[in-house]
């Protein structure tokens, strides 16, 4: 079976841009939170959020689009109530989750976004701007210690297809990254000897030639592909695909230029590669966005790769990649004129508007991206 899905972005850890914001760590927003209206309030904020942002029905939803498998990103903090000791009601979600993909024939892909002191530098790994995972054994000792426990738990279920071991990790020393890839999947292996194992490459899942030698059996190589980067995300407005961006040409055959090393790879180490992200910021189509998907599509088939779109559900925004279904109005709970923009306008309107907010965060009031749907489900029913 080749994985063809999408991304549950902001539902297991929140992303700031995803909620029409600034990119701020997931772990400051909180500390805002709690500090204008209490820890009581922040519990029951966290809980009604994960409620409503991601529900049955979005799995249904994803299952109508024909694709296979749904990859959950989630933050440590969910799961690890203090050191080598886990939270009961984080590990509910992934419950939650495993029994909608079981209803809806979905398999899951579960993927650290967020370790202990974090892989990289950015908000997405709830970095307070560094990445003492490299730094520090004893958070790459509870990293591995929660795979532990996450592993023993599901790796009966039928609907699990793996586990991504690290999202995006960035380090100077790709050494240490690969020892570290090795103990892991070492303890992994004890406790789950069959399902997949996705490594990410350094720099953002794009560098993977050190990786050669951790292969094995049911291991998967795993890149995330958003190049070019000014283009899909709009970092420069007016950039057109085909076309030039920053003086290069793209186009089809550049795109297939660059993914041709990662299959070259492949092929020459006998190993699977999985797209784990990719997407576009959505201008109304009048850019090429659809040109270069059905590209980065056409390509991902000929080469055999497997893929999640990024992401499911996003407010619509003017930079980064859009959600399958996006939330277009300019609520309260967005705020786009500023000064305050997204999810921090809930610090300020929590305690009088809890219930709209709460009904704000459905996908029922999110628009369908047809466009982009009518593609992927085009894709997702390929053999």
């Amino acid at each position: 079976m080749r994985i063809k899905g999408v991304n549950l972005g902001s539902w297991l850890l929140m992303e700031g841009y995803i909620l029409g914001g600034r990119n701020i760590p997931e772990h400051e927003f909180k500390n805002k939170f709690r500090k204008a209206n209490g820890d009581r309030q922040l519990i029951e904020f966290e809980r009604f959020f994960r409620d409503s942002f991601i529900q049955e029905n979005d799995f249904k939803k994803i299952s109508l689009l024909g694709a296979n498998a749904i990859r959950i990103p989630f933050n440590y903090r969910l799961l690890e109530k203090k050191p080598y000791s886990y939270s009961k009601e984080g590990f509910s979600y992934l419950e939650r989750a495993f029994s909608w993909a079981k209803k809806y024939k979905l398999g899951i892909i579960l993927d650290l976004h967020a370790a202990a002191g974090a892989q990289n530098k950015d908000w997405h790994a709830d970095s307070k701007g560094k990445a003492l995972l490299w730094e520090k054994a004893q958070y790459q000792q509870r990293t591995i210690a929660l795979w532990e426990a996450i592993v023993d738990r599901f790796k009966d279920r039928e609907v699990l297809i793996g586990y991504d071991v690290l999202n995006e990790p960035v380090l100077k020393n790709t050494s240490t990254l690969k020892s570290f890839y090795k103990k892991v999947v070492n303890r992994i292996r004890k406790i789950d000897k069959k399902s997949l194992i996705f490594l990410e490459g350094n720099l953002w899942a794009t560098q993977i030639g050190f990786l050669n030698d951790l292969l094995s059996e049911n291991i998967l190589v795993s890149i995330h592909s958003y190049v070019p980067l000014n283009y899909t995300f709009n970092f420069t407005p007016r950039y057109k695909f085909p076309g030039v961006v920053d003086g290069q040409r793209w186009d089809k055959n550049t795109l297939q230029k660059h993914l041709q090393r990662y299959f070259e790879f492949s092929q020459k180490n006998k190993v699977k590669i999985f797209v784990g992200e990719f997407g576009i910021n959505w201008r109304g189509g009048f850019w090429g966005e659809l040109r270069w998907l059905n590209a980065m599509l056409q390509l991902f088939e000929q080469f055999g790769f497997g893929y999640t779109y990024w992401t499911y559900k996003a407010i619509a925004n003017s930079v980064f990649p859009d959600g399958i279904y996006q939330y277009i109005p300019n609520s309260p709970y967005i705020n786009r004129e500023g000064p305050s923009i997204g999810w921090e306008r809930y610090i300020d309107l929590w305690s009088n508007d809890k219930r709209k907010i709460i009904d704000f965060l459905k996908t029922k009031n999110y628009t369908p991206n047809d466009a982009i749907i009518a593609t992927l489900k085009n894709f997702f029913k390929r053999k």
